[in-house]
């Protein structure tokens, strides 16, 4: 069964909507637990998660110490990570647990499909530049949610210790060819992407470069590559 893990920091704003799609999951019984875990919130994130029932488990404030405080505390044989910026589509509690039944679901990894809760033609081609993306790089980021088994998990070395992106780091471990990208939409906040997909794509292409020729993801992280 599956540990969905919501890392969060002053998310009461947007948290409910990220827990609502996770009740179909629960009460079709692929959601083993909701676990948020929190960095220090001063809003009534805590107070919303305990009122839909989630575990709640205190962490550093680093986006990376609350992910695997996550999976320390997760019970289930695989997670789901979830930014609690982003909603899951209807129909993802279908393919999701496919993938997980499956075969493959021991051995790779899955993101769901990018989208934005925008339909401007700049949010539409931060989406189709990240499709683009994940096709030719095989790089999802978080916001796309991540769907990995607890011994593929365990095995890659799970979220290291790294100020910013650590979710580009595991994904980088995984490789391209043990992650697949889902049907299914994760809908999250255009809030972060106000500068188009010019400043998008070169904010990816400089990180994905400084990957691609051996840079260390700590130092590519603290630059903001």
């Amino acid at each position: 069964m599956l540990s969905v893990v919501l890392p969060t920091l002053n998310a009461a704003d947007r948290l409910p909507a990220a827990l609502a799609p996770l009740v179909d999951g629960v009460l079709r019984g692929l959601v083993k637990e909701v676990i948020v875990v929190d960095g220090g919130s001063q809003d009534a994130t805590i107070a919303i998660a305990e009122e839909a029932g989630a575990t709640i488990v205190r962490s550093a404030p680093e986006t990376s110490a609350r992910l695997a405080a996550g999976a320390a505390a997760a019970r289930g044989g695989a997670y789901l990570f979830l930014d609690p910026d982003t909603r899951l589509s209807p129909g993802w509690v279908d393919e999701a647990g496919g993938f997980l039944s499956g075969p493959q679901g021991r051995t790779r990894a899955a993101a769901f499909a990018f989208a934005l809760d925008d339909d401007t033609a700049a949010a539409r081609a931060v989406a189709a530049w990240v499709d683009l993306r994940c096709a030719v790089f095989g790089l999802p980021y978080g916001d796309q949610g991540l769907l990995i088994s607890r011994a593929l998990y365990d095995d890659i070395g799970g979220y290291r210790p790294l100020p910013r992106m650590a979710d580009v780091d595991l994904v980088r471990r995984l490789g391209r060819r043990r992650i697949r990208v889902l049907r299914t939409r994760a809908v999250t906040s255009a809030a972060g992407y106000r500068g188009g997909v010019a400043q998008a794509c070169a904010r990816d292409l400089g990180l994905i470069m400084g990957l691609a020729f051996g840079g260390d993801p700590a130092r590519l992280t603290r630059a903001g590559a």
